[in-house]
């Protein structure tokens, strides 16, 4: 593998088909020891998981449970 003049490689196919670096992922480059290191970026996070809980153990009042609450909001 070469580095070109505009500072690209190309990474071979069976390496990307291997890792799952399909086109348009993105990548992070490390400097680790001696070398780089090559990763896909993590995902992002997904919406859900960044407001999961943000209502605390005590958000519908004491001794309600989820349940509870979904039983009152249906009227029955």
């Amino acid at each position: 593998m070469r580095i070109s003049e505009r500072g690209q490689i190309t990474i071979p196919k069976t390496l990307r088909d291997r890792f799952g670096m399909n086109p348009n992922v993105e990548v992070e480059v490390i400097p680790v020891g001696k070398g780089l290191l090559i990763r896909k970026r993590a995902a992002a996070e997904h919406p859900v998981d960044r407001v999961y809980g943000i209502l605390g153990a005590g958000a519908l009042g004491e001794g309600v449970s989820v349940d509870d609450y979904i039983e009152e909001i249906r009227g029955r």
